[in-house]
Order: C-alpha cells, then sequence, then structure tokens
C-alpha cells in the first residue's frame, strides 16, 4: 500500500471509541479484542485486517476497522472518496516526522478543491502482539488519507 491512490464507495467499517492519555492508546487491546468478538459472532470478516485511528483530541481515538457486511451492534459506518496510502517503518516517537512528510506527498496528489485529511494507522508492538493474539498476522503501518 505504500505510495498509492486508493478509491472507496461505501467502504464498510464498524467504529469504536480508545481512551488516550497525551494521544498515547490506553486501552487499544480490550477495544480491538471487543470489535474482534463483535465481528466474530456476526459471521463477518475483517478484508486485510485494515484498522484505522483517528485521534479526536489528546484523549480520545476513535478506531475504524473495515468489515465485509454490517455488524450488529456496533457502531457501523462507511467511508467513501479518494485515499493516498503512504508506509512507515519505525519507532511511535517518529510519528510526527511521519505525518509531515505525509502532508507534503498527499498535497502533491490533491486536487484542487479536494478537503485534505487523513488518518494514520500505525502498529507498535503491542498492536502486532494484539494482531497475533487475534489473526497470526504481522503488518506494517502507514498512513492513508487525502
Amino acid at each position: 500500500m505504500d505510495d498509492k491512490m486508493i478509491r472507496w464507495e461505501n467502504k464498510p467499517f464498524i467504529k469504536d471509541h480508545v481512551a488516550t492519555f497525551f494521544f498515547m492508546p490506553l486501552n487499544f487491546g480490550q477495544v480491538m479484542r471487543r470489535l474482534d468478538r463483535k465481528v466474530r459472532a456476526a459471521g463477518a470478516t475483517m478484508p486485510d485486517y485494515l484498522c484505522l485511528s483517528d485521534h479526536t483530541s489528546k484523549w480520545k481515538m476513535d478506531l475504524y476497522l473495515a468489515v465485509d457486511k454490517e455488524v450488529p451492534g456496533a457502531e457501523n459506518t462507511t467511508l467513501s472518496g479518494n485515499y493516498y496510502s503512504r508506509v512507515y517503518e519505525g519507532s511511535f516517537q517518529e510519528t510526527g516526522k511521519w505525518c509531515k512528510d505525509f502532508e507534503a506527498k498527499a498535497g502533491e496528489k490533491r486536487t484542487e478543491g479536494e478537503k485534505a485529511e487523513y488518518v494514520v494507522y500505525y502498529l507498535s508492538q503491542v498492536c502486532e502482539e494484539i494482531r497475533e493474539e487475534l489473526c497470526g498476522d504481522h503488518r506494517r503501518g502507514g498512513t492513508l488519507g487525502l
């Protein structure tokens, strides 16, 4: 997904919220396990195990987990639009540098009149341990938006 343009039209996600302390997730694992239980109970799947995060404040982060169908008991939503994807690897402390780089690269891809939005999704060691527990999959993090 590095340096790619993606077009989504009503791509289904379920949404939940993570408590954060100065942007550091506090209950990420608990929320991911809760979402996983809901997805499994609904007989849904998580295509590519795509999970996006949006820090709405220093104290709260919204999570968007891609699903293949509506999940009862979850906050179902969709995303539509053109998105630009970049992949970054390294320490969580480098997130600020990655966001600046992403803003510059996305600016080159944006057409006039498009609103600049981005969602950072990253995989810390904790995230990787949770993902392995849930699905045995290892992936890198990145930034997605336009």
